[in-house]
This record gives structure tokens, C-alpha cells and sequence, in this order.
């Protein structure tokens, strides 16, 4: 049984699984039914009967260690958008598959069902591999892969390496391509920050407030960047860029790695640069304002939260202590929530990865990639997991991938579904 890549992924858009509020359970059942139909034997866990995960084990010949595979199928919503297709139509038009989810992430699903369905009809399967099927990711996990984590560790015994979200996908930097693999992310640090000052009649002037306070505080952190750390999957990962441009522009590249010529250096890569500075630095971006409660009050409070985001090796301390240098009045700061990463990389499989990579696209170079965002792979992590972010994707020049994901008209290549089957079936036979 070998259905077609395409044809999943439409089908897979069509479900609405828009988190919140999730509802992934059609879309579970149909993958049960699809995978029930290859004779296998998929099960269901669930901490609410709306928001399902399944997990079914592919049977291998045993000639490798067990393997994770995993992707979610909750999406962000597509409303307030201006679509130029039924973000829900599944819609096969110039030479793409239209709609939400598309590379987010359920095209790499359909690429991991495609590939594993094949290599399991084929034999192809050195080891065993553990296909899971989680729900909302999009919001944290909790009802996915943190529940099955926590309440269902038996599942993963005794496997070391996923694949997941997200990497392998092209890069195409100075005119040459690259597949950045994910084998780390950064880590979910949510903080409040207090600002208090004079309460009084909104009639009356009162200078340095707490609304004044709040106000410094956005401009310098709009205005500053935050401390440059080179943390060693990044120091590779600009290594590699480099050595794969060669020539003064890899040279320039290669600069970046020194902390006190890291922001002249991004700054003159245009928008690469603007993706890559979140990997130099624990950012913090504000995101919601609360204060005040009539409109002639001026009020002695007001709270600023941001969305802290923290590099391998750093904890929320660190975060508050540069955010005290960075803004110029006092505050208080709170937790909101911390999730820990990965602390360390496992190098096992990047290199029969980015062979895989390096195969299937001549000329083009595979490189670590440290991701900006946090995926499942922190939940497994605490298993003793190790995911590679591998959703192989062979993209054209200009193909705006990082702009497309979560906003409208989300859509993906054809041939980069063709692409990421063929890799990952690939992966699987040279496995072991």
C-alpha cells in the first residue's frame, strides 16, 4: 500500500484542526483507518477524547536500534487572513498544495505516512520505528506529547533518536543551497515584568509613572539588542555556511561568531540576517500590556510580559539579569512559564542525515541548525531523546518558507513533498 503524498496532505488539510480549540479526533481516525489498512495496529491515548494521539509501532528486521518519528496535526488558525485559496481546501494549483498546515506541519506528516507506509510494504525497515501522531503542539503539549511523555513513557522504551520538527528543508544563502538539520532548540521562558510609580487623578500631571517606566522599558528594549552568545551548535552551524560559500563572503560569514562583530555582521545579510539573530542571543519579546482601570486614574502599576526564549545552557536568571542591563528603570520580574530543553546534542545520526541530504540534492551542503522556536522535541528530550529536525524539503530561490509558515497562503512544492518522501525512505534503508 502506497498512497500518494499529495493526495494525504489534501486530505489531511481538509480536517480542521485549528488550536485551539484542536479537535484533532477525525483526523486521528482517519489515520488509524489508513494505517489499520497497511495491517498494522495503531493505538490511542488521549487526556480528553477531543484531543487524541496515536502511536503505532512499524515492525523492522531488526537489524537497527528503535526509532521515533513524530509530527502534530493541530494547526494555527487561519482567520483575519487574506487567503487566496480555502486555507481548508487541501487545493492542488501551480504546481503547490494549498492551505493551513501545509508545511506546519502537516505536509512533513504526510511525508513521514507516505514514506513509512512504502517502506513498510517494501520491507525496507532496518529497525523498528515508532510513528506518533500528537495533538496540540500549538499551544504546548499538553494534551500531546507532553501527556504521552508523562503518563505513557513504556511507548519509547529504549529509543534514542526521533525525527521531527523542524529542518532539512533548502536555504539557499550567497547562491548556494543548504539543508540546516534541527538538533537543538532553544528553550520557553515567559516573564512579567512589574512596573509601579504614583497613582493619582488623571487630571494632574505626574512624570515617571509607571506608564513612563513601562514606556522606557519598550523603547530600549526596541532599541537594544541582547548579548551576543555563540553557543557551540551555532559556532558549526556558521562554520559549515561558511566553508560551503567560501570566498570573502564566507569569510564575512565566519565573522559573525566573534560577539563584538555579530550584529554589524547579520545586519549586512538583510533578511537571512534578521532570521539568524535570535540564534546569537536569550530574546524577549513583548507581547501583552496590562494596567490601569478607568481612564481618570493614573495607575501606580502596570505589567509587561514577554515572550522570554532561551539558548541551550541558559535558565530564566540569566534572562532577567540581562533584561536589568538592558532596561534603564527599576522593575520586578515573575516566571510565568519555563520549559527546559535539551542541554546537550547527540551527534549519532547527523552524519548519515546530511549524506542522505547531500545525495539527494548534489551540490548542496547539510549544516546543524539550532532552531529559534521550541517543537515536542523538548518533551521527549526528557526521556533521554534526541530529535533531528528532519522534514526534507528541496525549495526554489525565494521561496519565502520562514514567511509562509503560520500566515496566509501557506503552501508547499509539490516536488518538495516528492522530495522529503524519497529522502526519508532513504534514511530508512541505509539505517544500521
Amino acid at each position: 500500500m502506497e498512497p500518494e503524498v499529495v493526495s494525504l496532505l489534501s486530505t489531511l488539510i481538509r480536517f480542521r484542526t485549528e488550536n485551539p480549540p484542536g479537535n484533532e479526533a477525525e483526523a486521528v481516525a482517519w489515520a488509524k483507518g489508513l494505517l489499520e489498512a497497511a495491517g498494522l495496529r495503531p493505538k490511542v491515548y488521549a487526556r480528553d477524547p477531543r484531543r487524541p494521539n496515536l502511536v503505532v509501532r512499524f515492525p523492522g528486521k531488526g537489524e537497527a536500534p528503535p526509532l521515533l518519528v513524530y509530527g502534530h496535526l493541530d494547526v494555527v488558525p487561519a482567520s483575519g487572513q487574506d487567503w487566496s485559496a480555502d486555507p481548508f481546501s487541501g487545493e492542488v494549483k501551480d504546481g503547490f498544495v494549498w492551505g493551513r498546515g501545509a508545511l506546519d506541519m502537516k505536509g512533513p506528516v504526510a511525508i513521514y505516512l507516505a514514506a513509512l507506509l512504502s517502506a513498510h510494504a517494501r520491507g525496507e525497515l532496518k529497525g523498528d520505528v515508532v510513528l506518533a501522531l500528537l495533538s496540540d503542539e500549538e499551544a504546548g503539549g499538553d494534551y500531546g506529547a507532553k501527556f504521552l511523555v508523562e503518563e505513557h513513557p513504556e511507548l519509547f522504551s529504549g529509543i534514542q533518536h526521533a525525527l521531527g520538527e523542524f529542518g532539512a528543508f533548502t536555504l539557499h544563502v550567497a547562491g548556494k543551497r543548504f539543508y540546516p538539520i534541527m538538533v537543538a532548540e532553544k528553550q520557553i521562558a515567559w516573564l512579567r515584568l512589574t512596573f509601579k510609580g504614583p497613582a493619582g487623578h488623571g487630571s494632574l500631571w505626574t512624570g515617571g509613572g509607571a506608564m513612563a517606566r513601562l514606556g522606557a522599558a519598550l523603547w530600549a528594549l526596541d532599541r537594544a539588542p541582547p548579548p551576543v552568545h555563540v553557543t557551540p551548535v551555532v559556532r558549526r552551524m556558521f562554520e559549515g555556511l561558511a566553508e560551503g560559500i567560501g570566498g570573502p563572503k564566507g569569510a564575512l560569514l565566519k565573522l559573525a561568531l566573534i560577539p563584538r562583530l555579530t550584529h554589524a555582521v547579520l545586519g549586512r545579510l538583510g533578511e537571512a540576517g534578521r532570521v539568524f539573530l535570535p540564534l546569537f542571543g536569550n530574546t524577549a519579546a513583548p507581547t501583552i500590556v496590562r494596567g490601569g482601570e478607568k481612564i481618570n486614574v493614573v495607575p501606580g502599576q502596570v505589567e509587561l510580559e514577554l515572550d522570554g526564549r532561551l539558548l541551550p545552557g541558559f535558565n530564566p536568571g540569566h534572562l532577567v539579569d540581562e533584561l536589568s542591563r538592558r532596561v534603564p528603570v527599576p522593575f520586578e520580574a515573575d516566571v510565568i512559564r519555563f520549559e527546559p530543553g535539551p542541554q546537550k546534542v547527540d551527534w549519532t545520526l547527523f552524519p548519515l542525515l546530511s549524506a542522505v541530504l547531500e545525495e539527494a540534492d548534489p551540490g548542496a551542503k547539510a549544516i546543524p541548525l539550532l532552531l529559534s522556536g521550541v517543537t515536542d522535541g523538548r518533551h521527549f528530550a526528557r526521556l533521554g531523546i534526541q530529535t533531528y529536525g528532519f522534514t526534507p524539503m528541496k525549495l526554489p530561490e525565494g521561496f519565502a518558507f520562514n514567511r509562509l509558515i503560520h500566515a496566509a497562503d501557506e503552501r508547499i512544492p509539490v516536488e518538495a513533498l516528492s522530495f522529503g518522501v524519497e529522502a526519508v525512505r532513504s534514511f530508512f534503508r541505509r539505517l544500521g
